[in-house]
């Protein structure tokens, strides 16, 4: 194909000062990989955020494409899997991190990484989801594997208003679960309830000043992109039998716990890894996330950015001034 130009979001590093710009650039400064695609949609992710500023240990090497996430069009590729026309989504794996990413108008990535957008899904709808949305669709099937069901009591939400959180409110109550919201945002309940959201608790309420090993039984399962002090407490209150599915560290990487409600109340604690996920799991779950697990309010936890709009915006969510999901239109 010819030799296209087009603009993309560089950071670049010079002894530790940090430069975010708009610049255009063509298809010889991409990285190599069997397939380019002209990217339609991207999302917007703290871990996006983390890639364009000091000390963010998210990028190696500069200058660097950001944008772990993106959905488009094949305009070239030498894997027969693939074709020209193909709409494909790419997240995960080394996108934005050590591979150029999404936030730019042509990219270029090895085609092991893609999965064909599946019926049922726009590309915009795709990267409303994104990875966050994956994560979310991922933390609901790991408790569906161990047993969690609507019928088996409320299931807690943390960081309800970021990405992941609002992304599992909005599957959960689409699937028939009671779902409890928790925020340290006041101003963000009439948001919650209206993606699904049957009760809305404080972020406080799950940051006791004392923490119990064992305290009383409130949740049948839960979805902690947060981690640290609030998933300690929300182990010591999950019902028996009950399960976590953590996925973050906002609230830090420190867990003080015992082994009581593991070996007590016969707690599970789930790992969610979204970026090496088996490809074989990342399509059928995707196939999920198209029919089955699809809210109808994708849109009520949607708002646009523009790649000059995009340093503000990454600003905006590493501050925690987000809510929902942003979604960055090439």
């Amino acid at each position: 194909m010819k030799d296209t130009s087009f603009r993309a979001l560089v950071v670049n590093n010079n002894e530790n000062n940090i430069s975010v710009n708009v610049t255009r650039l063509n298809l010889n400064d991409l990285p190599q990989g069997d397939i380019v695609i002209r990217v339609a949609y991207s999302s917007v992710n703290y871990k996006d955020g983390l890639a364009v500023i000091p000390n963010g240990q998210i990028v190696n090497t500069y200058p660097h494409i950001p944008g772990i996430d993106m959905a488009g069009t094949v305009v070239s590729s030498t894997n027969a899997r693939f074709k020209e026309g193909d709409e494909v989504i790419a997240t995960s794996y080394e996108i934005g991190v050590s591979h150029f990413g999404g936030f730019s108008e042509y990219a270029r990535i090895p085609s092991d990484w893609i999965v064909p957008l599946p019926k049922g899904l726009t590309m915009k709808q795709a990267m409303v989801y994104g990875t966050a949305g994956f994560t979310a669709a991922l933390s609901i099937q790991r408790l569906e594997e161990n047993g969690v069901g609507p019928d088996k009591g409320p299931i807690l939400v943390s960081g309800a208003t970021g990405g992941v959180g609002s992304s599992a409110v909005s599957i959960l109550s689409k699937l028939g679960y009671h779902v409890v919201a928790s925020t340290g945002k006041e101003s963000e309940h009439e948001f919650l309830y209206s993606i699904g959201a049957k009760e809305v608790i404080s972020r406080q309420e799950l940051q006791p000043e004392k923490i119990r090993p064992i305290d009383k039984q409130r949740w049948a399962a839960a979805i902690d992109p947060v981690g640290g002090k609030t998933l300690s407490y929300i182990l010591s209150t999950m019902k028996y039998g009950g399960s976590v599915a953590v996925s973050g560290l906002t609230g830090g990487i420190s867990v003080p716990t015992t082994v009581f409600p593991f070996i007590l109340r016969g707690v599970n604690l789930l790992g969610i890894d979204s970026v090496n996920c088996p490809m074989t799991t990342r399509v059928a779950l995707w196939e999920r996330m198209a029919n089955e697990f699809k809210p109808d309010m994708l849109d009520k936890i949607t708002s646009e950015t523009t790649l000059d709009e995009l340093p503000t915006t990454l600003s905006l969510i590493i501050e925690g001034k987000l809510k929902g999901r942003t979604i960055l239109k090439l």
